[in-house]
């Protein structure tokens, strides 16, 4: 795996490292070593995988209240999404900072958000499938958000925002 600092601190894009060959290729897409050398967290709690119908389908921006935070691995196994990830964490030097990756089936690269992030994306093909590795377990009571198009942050979307919960559109301002 090639991991790529983002421009937030602690936040990865991963590359894999694919070994191809007639056949096509094969690559790893974890190693508690590797990650463990670039002093990520390791700790596997629970797998999830999100499904979504719809092109433009909005999910976030998500995130687990102290001291329920969670680390996330996320890949999109089918389609493509436009994936934004927000620092949160106090004291860190580049709070309140936001970045965007595009991940697709087709380029295989992960992102590795660290615990103490928001985290959203959309969707910017039907069908299209993230999966997640996650730190900790998931804490309903603990579960919060800030809303995708807070002015405090100006994060930027690429495309219409064609589905979104209820819930996603009413998280109050951002405070801190």
């Amino acid at each position: 795996m090639k991991f790529n600092q983002t421009k937030l601190e602690g936040a990865f894009i991963i590359d894999l490292d694919k070994h191809r060959d007639e056949r096509g290729f094969f690559a790893r897409t974890w190693c508690r070593q590797e990650f463990r050398d670039h002093g990520l967290n390791t700790d596997i709690a629970q797998t999830s995988i999100s499904f979504n119908k719809r092109a433009g389908t909005l999910r976030g921006m998500h995130f687990q209240v102290e001291p329920y935070e969670e680390t996330k691995l996320v890949r999109c196994t089918r389609g493509a999404l436009h994936d934004v990830i927000l620092d949160l964490r106090i004291g860190s030097p580049t709070y309140r900072q936001w970045t965007a990756v595009e991940l697709s089936a087709d380029n295989y690269r992960m992102l590795y958000i660290p615990a103490g992030f928001a985290h959203g994306f959309i969707t910017l093909e039907e069908n299209t499938e993230a999966t997640y590795l996650i730190s900790d377990p998931y804490v309903p009571d603990s579960a919060s958000g800030i809303r995708w198009d807070d002015p405090v942050f100006d994060m930027k979307w690429p495309r219409a925002i064609e589905v979104i919960s209820d819930r996603d559109l009413e998280w109050p301002d951002f405070k801190g």
